[in-house]
C-alpha cells in the first residue's frame, strides 16, 4: 500500500450500527440488508470511524493503544476500510 494510508476520514452511514449480538457471540456491524460479522480488533477500527480521524490517524491511535507497531497494522486497516466503503459500509 505505498507505506502511507489514505487521508479519507471514514465514517458509519447513518443506517449503520455497531452492536453485540447475542446469538453469534460477537460484534456486528448492521446495515441495510446485511450484517457483517467483526472479528479480532475489527470493531476497535470502526468505533474511531468517526469522520473526524483520517486512516493514518486511526492507524497511529490503533497502535499506541495496542502496543502494535503502525507499520504491522496499516495494509489490514487500510484494506479493511476500503472494503467496507466498497461494501456501502462506511462513507
Amino acid at each position: 500500500m505505498n507505506g502511507r494510508a489514505p487521508t479519507w476520514r471514514p465514517r458509519l452511514p447513518p443506517t449503520a450500527v455497531l452492536r453485540h449480538d447475542h446469538v453469534r457471540g460477537g460484534h456486528v456491524l448492521l446495515v441495510p440488508e446485511r450484517v457483517v460479522v467483526l472479528r479480532g480488533s475489527a470493531r476497535a477500527v470502526l468505533e474511531l470511524c468517526d469522520g473526524t480521524r483520517t486512516v493514518e490517524e486511526i492507524i497511529t491511535r490503533l497502535g499506541r493503544e495496542h502496543g502494535t507497531p503502525e507499520d504491522a497494522l496499516r495494509d489490514d486497516v487500510v484494506a479493511f476500510l476500503t472494503r467496507l466503503r466498497t461494501e456501502g459500509g462506511l462513507r
